[in-house]
């Protein structure tokens, strides 16, 4: 994280759970983004992250971790999906030629 605010770049973190859950995981594991709710899925399925097999039960696809670089424009400069939590900031520095 102080690379990329070094960089001038922020990170948020979006996910299908609650708020609650949210705080919880961000508490246990000392997050210094914030994360921020997406329970209806209408930010993953406009991303395109989305893509997982039908939840059984459901008719709802599952969610591929993903992390996305948003340029000063707003627009999508580097997509990765199926991306390993360790390697998001790598390759987002990468990205930045930093």
């Amino acid at each position: 994280m102080p690379d990329l605010e070094r960089a001038g770049t922020a990170a948020v973190g979006i996910s299908p759970d609650k708020p609650e859950k949210q705080k919880k995981f961000a508490d246990k594991y000392g997050l210094g983004f914030p994360l921020l709710a997406d329970e209806n899925r209408e930010i993953a399925e406009a991303f395109g992250a989305i893509r997982g097999p039908i939840i059984p039960g459901t008719n709802i696809g599952k969610i591929v971790r993903s992390a996305f670089l948003i340029d000063e424009d707003q627009k999508i400069a580097e997509a990765w999906y199926n991306i390993k939590a360790n390697d998001t900031v790598p390759k987002a520095m990468a990205a930045l030629a930093l």
